[in-house]
């Protein structure tokens, strides 16, 4: 890969980096999501892949996304409360969204927060970490499996950072999430409509379960 290539694509993850940190915790710049999948749209249009290169890609199987993606859910579902359970002793409990506990969980709540969870959250955040800042960082780092790799570990760190607001057992549950969907998107090829879905189920079931009265 041309030196002046991972150049650039190393000055866009860096640049996308201080703004996930300057929204979340120093509040100088508005959300980073729309900001950052606004950035991605924009890049890969003017650069190399279009919508492919961010994982936009017909799969060669919907089965096997749709496995995965079910996999992935499941696992972050299962190790969600562990997470909690041993850190919360050390660093306190994390803090919920305020968009997810606002007002009655009534019918018009439900329809109007999983509207957010499958835009903001399932496109956006994917779009953005998973998406965006894989690529670019991958690229920065040559291109290789093992880039790949560390790019996932990168996003995954700064998706935890992503949720500062959570307090640091919920940056770390965060971070680990984002291990999980970095892990998912890698498995199935880059293919960013598995960790969508993923994303999408997760968010789902703790919106249903605060709906029915089983989570608070």
């Amino acid at each position: 890969m041309r030196s002046d290539f991972r150049l650039l694509s190393a000055a866009e993850f860096m640049l996308a980096a201080a703004i996930v940190v300057a929204h979340n915790v120093w509040h100088v710049v508005p959300n980073e999501v729309p900001i950052l999948a606004l950035a991605a749209l924009v890049s890969v249009r003017l650069r190399r892949g279009g919508w492919a290169a961010l994982g936009f890609r017909r799969p060669d199987s919907w089965i096997r996304v749709i496995l995965i993606a079910l996999a992935a859910a499941a696992l972050r579902l299962i190790v969600s409360d562990p997470i909690e359970a041993a850190l919360t002793p050390l660093w306190g409990a994390p803090a919920t969204s305020s968009v997810v506990t606002a007002g009655p969980h009534d019918a018009r709540w439900l329809i109007a927060t999983l509207a957010l969870v499958w835009t903001f959250a399932a496109f956006g955040e994917e779009i953005s970490y998973r998406g965006y800042l894989t690529l670019r960082g991958a690229e920065a780092l040559g291109g290789s499996k093992t880039a790949w790799a560390a790019a996932t570990v990168a996003a995954a760190l700064l998706f935890g950072l992503g949720h500062y607001y959570k307090g640091p057992v919920g940056m770390v549950d965060s971070g680990v999430a984002g291990l999980i969907l970095g892990a998912a998107y890698l498995l199935s090829g880059r293919c960013l409509w598995t960790t969508i879905l993923a994303h999408g189920l997760i968010d789902t079931t703790g919106v249903l379960l605060l709906y029915s009265g089983l989570a608070s």
